[in-house]
């Protein structure tokens, strides 16, 4: 592990001060710590790493993937109002009953991402949900962060906060039955973006990293890089390899272990606002590209987010980016890319759950398959292909 994380600092450029994006300015090199010291290379995981590399190893098992359903009340809520539905707890009951009660699920989903309400809810026939998870052979996750606030300093950017106390809480769900978490922090191209907003998303993710596997839980480490922006694939590509260079640096000093984590990262596509279109070979190409420059094959996992991409072509790019052999188990992480036809499906009606039900396995199977290179599109409806982007949040 040690060997791993060494090959690591000694294989990553330094970047020179000038080799940042669009004027900005990177830290001096000065900063980077002696990669020769004991100290830089030592990797801790507690007492529980041999669990935390089995659980990251048990959510990324061939043919499945994440169903992150872990929206805040209040994204729970506008995904409601969309099919007009009031927000309030037990219609968040009854939506989260449908999805973590689909028969057969777990053949296709390995986790499932929920937010606190949800990890302490029960579904609407008084079990766990937690319970019901682990019966499906689904591993219960947690989002753990506290959202996104304005970074003073920087071009309009934010940071995620929730360190403060994080420990704690992340023991009380380890009790509770969770064995993974997550944190997402964003960067914005047309903001930038600034190398203090990078800096302060590689350091919270690791800080989160490193408290997390210190209390039993495999962290997912998802710094996504916004849809938003006219700005082609190149740049694109151009910022998430200066900001997965810092995630990684930051990840080994903070003695992070690496086969005990997993990433959330988005796929290397034009801006949502961009002229020009990308084919799901360009986007498996460009994003294999940028794996195969910055992450470590000791990393288990690839659980891409759906970035803002309609159902259908989150899937056709995770089969296209699997139509080779790669070092991680490349699959998903979707949310809307998973629930947007089950819940328009659903409509708040009950008569319509087993066909949202329906839907949604449909999704989940699709997803498989594209985790096995062996997707087709077929049977895809018209809902299925529409975009689901939304401006400054395209999970």
């Amino acid at each position: 592990m040690a060997s791993a994380s060494a090959t690591l600092l000694k294989s990553s450029p330094v970047l020179d001060k000038c080799e940042w994006v669009k004027g900005q300015t990177l830290r001096q090199p000065l900063v980077r710590c002696n990669p020769s010291s004991a100290s830089a290379l030592t990797i801790k995981a507690a007492s529980y790493a041999d669990e935390l590399v089995k659980t990251a190893k048990t959510v990324a098992s061939p043919g499945r993937g994440i169903l992150a359903m872990d929206e805040s009340n209040a994204t729970c809520g506008k995904r409601l109002a969309s099919i007009g539905l009031e927000n309030t707890e037990a219609n968040r009951q009854a939506y989260r009953t449908l999805l973590v009660t689909v028969p057969g699920l777990g053949e296709y989903i390995s986790g499932a991402i929920l937010f606190e309400e949800t990890l302490y809810q029960s579904t609407v026939d008084g079990r766990k949900i937690v319970d019901v998870l682990v019966d499906q052979n689904i591993v219960p996750g947690i989002k753990v962060d506290k959202g996104l606030v304005p970074l003073a300093g920087s071009n309009d950017e934010s940071w995620c906060q929730g360190l403060d106390g994080l420990a704690s809480r992340s023991a009380a769900y380890y009790q509770q039955g969770a064995r993974f978490a997550k944190w997402r922090t964003v960067v914005s191209i047309p903001n930038g973006p600034s190398a203090l907003a990078v800096k302060e998303a590689a350091w919270g993710l690791a800080r989160y990293a490193a408290i997390s596997q210190e209390n039993g839980l495999v962290p997912i480490v998802e710094p996504e890089i916004l849809l938003d922006g006219e700005h082609g694939i190149d740049r694109t590509f151009e910022v998430a390899q200066k900001v997965w260079s810092e995630v990684f640096f930051y990840l080994a000093e903070n003695n992070v272990l690496l086969e005990g984590i997993l990433l959330k990262p988005s796929m290397v596509t034009p801006g949502a606002e961009s002229k020009d279109k990308a084919t799901p070979l360009q986007v498996a190409d460009y994003t294999l590209k940028l794996l195969h420059r910055r992450i470590p094959p000791a990393v288990p996992g690839i659980m891409f987010l759906s970035g803002g991409q309609s159902e259908v072509e989150a899937t056709l790019n995770l089969n296209a980016m699997n139509q080779s052999p790669n070092p991680w188990h490349v699959s998903f992480s979707y949310a809307r890319a998973l629930q947007n036809t089950c819940l328009k499906t659903w409509g708040g009606l009950p008569e319509n759950v087993k066909a949202a039900q329906d839907a949604l396995l449909f999704r989940a199977k699709s997803n498989s398959l594209a985790q096995l290179g062996k997707y087709t599109a077929e049977g895809e409806s018209e809902e299925a292909t529409r975009g689901m982007f939304v401006k400054g949040y395209s999970y």
